[in-house]
């Protein structure tokens, strides 16, 4: 791991005064993508109505196959959203809960999502339960007897992470979805981390619905992401925004993409660009994208040995769980400290302003307990990862 190819840092604009260990946060975007994006949006502004009425369909199928492609699924039954956390409130906006029914999440939900199911289960008078999945823990089944523990009869819905962020483990996720299934239990699956972090195959892990980002492990501009729906659902999922394709069918496509393809006027390129992102990364490293999932799965496990090691803990998940992210325990912090999104932790701010290390410390699952969460991506090397373990053993 220590002979690592400079050069792919130079790919992306990101300072290089700070040593960046947060990929997993918002991503980072290589320039060669942003060049496209940037001709593209030149293009749109020379003739907007040309772009966007006569053009913009067909590319928007073009990166439609590119991603459906890449990501294992039919294009039929993909759409695109600006976020997952877009796709999670298209699905649960889509659906209705009644009184007593119950919405099941995990402890380890990303809080966004975590706040549009409360949301739609308050309004309904439904009860959005939590599955306690522990951390530290020492198998992909302790994962599963948590959430299957947590269902009964009035379960309606599921919303599980297929890699949690805030403590990045990768949930075996098909199993976790055939297994609710089995009960009655359809799921909800947000995969913010997974195009890209992982070698997706969305037919085979069989969700009713499936959401993530491109902008974070496909490195795309922000605002493109993706909804994948089973076919016999498509129907009853509708966008947040309502707009012409409520009633614009087209004879060539179903009405869930005609809606999700334009929901008012908003810049598409981030989507467009996507085919570029998914070639020009595959292009960076001989092997293509399974060298770079190699890659990342052996420097996020190679960082959190040497942070365990540091601050003397033992490893808090299975090897085979870590894929490009990895987090470890830290000493309780202030139990009175705020946790919204922007309350960065003390710790997290000494490490930036001292030391130039960007690197996420967050309050999990409730102040004063937090973890440390580190990203592998191709522009990091090993040394900023030793860096920040000396630093941690030394405080």
């Amino acid at each position: 791991m220590d002979n690592l190819d400079t050069h792919w840092a130079d790919a992306w604009d990101l300072d290089p005064g700070v040593r960046f260990l947060n990929h997993g946060a918002l991503g980072a975007c290589p320039r060669a993508v942003l060049e496209a994006q940037s001709r593209l949006q030149a293009e749109l502004e020379r003739e907007p109505v040309q772009f966007m009425a006569r053009r913009l369909p067909s590319y928007l199928d073009e990166a439609r196959e590119s991603l459906a492609s890449f990501v294992g699924a039919a294009a039929s039954d993909l759409v695109f959203v600006p976020n997952a956390t877009t796709g999670v409130n298209a699905v649960l906006r889509s659906l209705t809960f009644e009184p007593g029914d119950e919405l099941l999440v995990t402890n380890h939900g990303y809080n966004a999502c975590s706040n549009a199911a409360r949301f739609v289960c308050e309004r309904a008078g439904a009860e959005a339960k939590v599955a306690e999945i522990p951390f530290p823990l020492q198998s992909e089944q302790q994962v599963l007897d948590a959430i299957l523990a947590a269902v009964t009869p009035n379960t309606r819905l599921a919303l599980i992470d297929h890699i949690t962020s805030p403590t990045g483990l990768v949930l075996p996720i098909a199993r976790i979805v055939r297994e609710l299934r089995e009960r009655g239990v359809e799921t909800l699956v947000d995969g913010a981390h997974g195009p890209g972090m992982l070698e997706l195959n969305l037919d085979e892990i069989g969700a009713a619905y499936y959401t993530g980002n491109c902008h974070k492990w496909l490195c795309t501009p922000k605002g493109s992401g993706l909804l994948h729906v089973r076919r016999d659902l498509q129907d009853s999922v509708r966008p947040t925004v309502i707009s012409h394709g409520a009633n614009s069918p087209r004879a060539d496509r179903s009405r869930f993409q005609v809606e999700f393809d334009w929901v008012g006027t908003t810049d598409p390129s981030a989507l467009l660009v996507i085919p570029t992102a998914i070639e020009y990364l595959g292009g960076l490293i001989d092997g293509g994208w399974p060298a770079i999932w190699d890659r990342h799965k052996r420097q996020a496990l190679a960082a959190r040995e040497l942070l365990c090691s540091a601050l003397d803990v033992p490893e808090p998940s299975p090897p085979d769980m870590i894929a490009a992210l990895a987090s470890v325990p830290l000493p309780p912090g202030d139990p009175d400290a705020p946790a919204g999104v922007w309350d960065l932790d003390p710790m997290q701010q000494g490490l930036f302003e001292t030391h130039a290390i960007e690197v996420p410390i967050m309050a999990w699952p409730a102040p004063p307990a937090r973890v440390l969460r580190v990203s592998a991506q191709l522009y990091n090397t090993l040394q900023p990862y030793r860096d920040l373990a000396q630093i941690l053993a030394r405080d």
